[in-house]
């Protein structure tokens, strides 16, 4: 057998972005070394819901049946009115997606700690990549023939090489700090959002798999997550008030604005988090040896799930040119490395900040009364209740977001290849989406 162009990829984070291409990498055959800063995965309430685009990549991880027994597929979503019924406004059911070219393409929902838990076993017991817990990368840098991370760790600092560094180490990722300093272009939205995984029981108002509340202040979203009833339950709150405040002050904003208008003693929250939302994007992805995806990369608010969808197809894009490489399949990798930024950047650009802005101005409207008269996305989603294929073409749309890498491979002649895990994916992705 020929040598190979590479020996070993290093990945800088077990977050779920890293742990998926960690199994991507270990399924194909190539040598994986994952450094995480803490000393177990991360626990706090994160995405959960994995849009169209993802699911591609779980197949070909070979980990999606796994997902479906262990978690939930949502069927329908809406957005509703701030009254005292909550009335439906508008929404759509995801039926015509469960049997594309075979598979079941609806938004998946699996909670992150046992994604994360999940894909590090397989990457582990099953394809040999190893861990690294309590390896804090501090700097990286490379030559010609090589790359490293300079690491702190309990037994003191050390350096790692490896043949490339991927940089999947989250929003306040060191890599890309070592790359581009605070040069992190975009905005940080003047708003303060608070996550909790709530068990309450929305069945009883008959509410649908996902639900937007549209308002300018008590504004949220309620999404079942787990089969046994628990939601995440997103919300806005006052900027510039601390962890404390924020806990004390959540009953009342509960009371207020759920259905039922709940006491305390009617839901049980089981995580608690604050945090901030951002519109950022790398000035690129790759330097050198050194490569960027998913949160590292790019941020967005979370409204509509683009940021961890649109992580987990950066992974497969990366995926497919670093297997590509291996396997010889790519002339210039260079260029193909340099591709994958320039692609992965605009899909930021042209889909993933475009539609995930309007999103949260959507849920956040000052004047939800006129917000479906205004809304193009709830008026083609009307249109389309009666009409199968038209609902199919548009929740396929946001394929948009992906890029078939393969068609550069030296083999390619010219031809699409189902990169994705089912017919035509990449080809539905060519179609534009309209948004206003």
């Amino acid at each position: 057998m020929a040598e190979r162009p590479f020996k070993k990829v290093i990945i800088v984070g077990a977050g779920p972005s890293g742990l998926l291409l960690a199994v991507l990498l270990g399924k194909h055959g190539i040598p994986v070394q994952i450094l995480e800063a803490s000393d177990h995965l991360d626990q706090q309430p994160r995405a959960a819901h994995y849009g169209t685009p993802a699911i591609p990549e779980f197949i070909r991880a070979g980990i999606i049946d796994e997902i479906r027994a262990r978690g939930m597929i949502l069927n329908t979503m809406c957005w509703r009115y701030p009254d005292e019924n909550h009335t439906y406004m508008a929404g759509f059911k995801a039926d015509v997606l469960s049997d594309i070219d075979g598979q079941d393409m609806r938004t998946h929902c699996f909670v992150m700690q046992d994604l994360d838990t999940l894909m590090l076993e397989v990457a582990t017991t099953k394809y040999g990549a190893t861990i690294e817990w309590e390896h804090k990368v501090v700097d990286v840098g490379q030559d010609a023939g090589t790359a490293w991370v300079d690491v702190e760790t309990p037994a003191g600092r050390k350096r790692i090489e490896g043949d490339y560094i991927v940089g999947a180490d989250g929003a306040n990722s060191q890599i890309r700090r070592s790359l581009f300093g605070d040069e992190f272009p975009g905005f940080t939205w003047d708003a303060q959002i608070i996550a909790t995984n709530t068990y309450y029981d929305f069945s009883r108002f008959n509410w649908d798999d996902a639900n937007f509340t549209i308002h300018p202040e008590n504004f949220y979203m309620a999404a079942k997550i787990t089969q046994d009833g628990l939601y995440r339950v997103t919300y806005g709150d006052t900027p510039g008030l601390t962890r404390e405040e924020y806990i004390a002050r959540q009953p009342e904003i509960f009371e207020r604005m759920l259905p039922g208008h709940p006491k305390p003693s009617e839901y049980k929250i089981v995580n608690f988090s604050p945090y901030k939302m951002h519109q950022r994007c790398a000035p690129k992805f790759r330097v050198g040896r050194v490569l960027l995806v998913a949160d590292a990369a790019h941020l967005c608010n979370p409204w509509g799930g683009l940021g961890i969808t649109g992580g987990f197809v950066d992974v497969g894009g990366l995926y497919d040119v670093l297997s590509g490489i291996w396997d010889g399949r790519v002339d210039d990798p260079d260029a193909l490395l340099d591709l994958y930024s320039e692609k992965r950047i605009q899909k930021w650009k042209e889909v993933i900040d475009v539609i995930s802005q309007e999103n949260f101005r959507r849920v956040s409207d000052k004047n939800p009364e006129t917000r479906f008269a205004r809304d193009e996305w709830m008026n083609l989603l009307k249109q389309a209740e009666g009409d199968e294929e038209f609902r199919k073409e548009l929740l396929l749309g946001m394929n948009a977001v992906r890029y078939d890498f393969t068609q550069h491979y030296n083999d390619a002649n010219g031809e699409k290849k189902d990169v994705g895990g089912y017919a035509g994916a990449d080809a539905r992705a060519e179609k534009e989406i309209k948004r206003d």
